[in-house]
């Protein structure tokens, strides 16, 4: 029980964890489910030593995942990952995004990161007090720039320097 790095035979229950925040319209800019096949070049774009992808089982289940990816893929931001969450369901509000993201915070040293990012819905209330009461800070807001439904939502950009580091000249 606890966090592991996630096996490729892992991927369908990571979907499917996925796939349950997309009609919910506060996690996802997806609008459809996604399917294994789509997310497999996803999964192995993940490198445990740099940029992992986490699963959380309880007993032997996989009930949440956390990922690290690189933040707008150029070298200078080398040292900033974009950090995404997902828990299922049956999961949620048992403090368990709280665990993950701290979890989250204490390997990023060890993978060469000094800052991390995330992208949430303004609406996505639970998100954005965890992040908050974490110490991120809302670095950016993208208003009304997704639409789903016929209904717009405003996109914050939060963001969290994990190590002060002084860049010599």
């Amino acid at each position: 029980m606890g966090l592991r790095h996630a096996q490729e035979l892992d991927l369908p229950r990571i979907v499917d964890i996925y796939n349950a925040a997309v009609p919910t319209r506060t996690s996802t800019a997806d609008t459809q489910p996604v399917d294994v096949e789509s997310r497999l070049e996803w999964f192995r774009q993940h490198q445990p030593e740099s940029r992992p992808l986490l699963v959380y089982e309880q007993g032997e289940e996989v009930v949440a995942w956390v990922s690290f990816e690189s933040f707008y893929g150029r070298p200078a931001y080398r040292h900033t990952a974009e950090l995404s969450i997902y828990i299922s369901p049956e999961h949620q509000g048992r403090l368990l995004g709280k665990k993950l993201l701290l979890a989250a915070e204490e390997m990023a040293p060890t993978l060469g990161l000094r800052t991390l990012v995330g992208y949430v819905f303004a609406h996505n209330t639970p998100s954005m007090r965890l992040l908050q009461a974490l110490g991120y800070h809302e670095w950016g807001r993208l208003p009304d720039i997704a639409e789903m439904e016929g209904r717009e939502y405003s996109l914050c950009i939060m963001g969290k320097r994990l190590v002060s580091h002084a860049v010599a000249s």
